[in-house]
């Protein structure tokens, strides 16, 4: 997959080159994470149309249509992270159960945090549901980041030349 973003990434002028490689890991999990965020989107619109069409509230369709986009994009986001934003090193069913474990229990922070985000800016405020979702979004992206490279893959390196 890196190489086919860094054959893409070749065709391009030279100073965007050189920006690209100098920040290839923030551009790769940008660019992972907008996929993550449309697994996230997807998955969150059609359990948001199955439970409005079931009759739900909007409380509850905005936190379960949340947790089910979560569990979606959490899974696509730990896999595309371990193999090609962090250069994951664990190896083993040990290692790799407890890289996996803690970039879960990150994501459940962050679940907490777009959960109530979205109960108090979509349940009690009102505010559009995707207007929210997006907002939401972009606050689980940052935080995502820095728990993923402080705590989860800190003994990754950059992305590799040879993925």
């Amino acid at each position: 997959m890196v190489k086919l973003i860094r054959a893409c990434v070749n065709i391009l002028p030279k100073p965007l080159r050189e920006l690209y490689y100098k920040y290839e890991e923030k551009w790769l999990y940008l660019f992972f994470g907008v996929l993550t965020t449309v697994v996230s989107f997807v998955s969150a619109g059609i359990a948001k149309a199955l439970l409005e069409k079931a009759g739900m509230g909007d409380g509850i369709v905005s936190t379960v249509s949340t947790v089910f986009s979560w569990i979606c994009a959490v899974t696509f986001a730990y896999v595309t992270n371990r193999l090609w934003v962090f250069d994951s090193h664990a190896s083993g069913a040990a290692e790799i159960t407890k890289e996996a474990a803690s970039f879960y229990g990150g994501r459940v922070f962050t679940l907490i945090v777009e959960a109530a985000m979205m109960g108090v800016g979509n349940g009690l405020c009102k505010v559009n549901y995707w207007v929210m979702k997006i907002v939401a979004n972009v606050v689980v992206l940052i935080l995502n980041y820095v728990i993923s490279k402080l705590l989860v893959f800190r003994n990754g390196g950059e992305a590799k030349a040879d993925k």
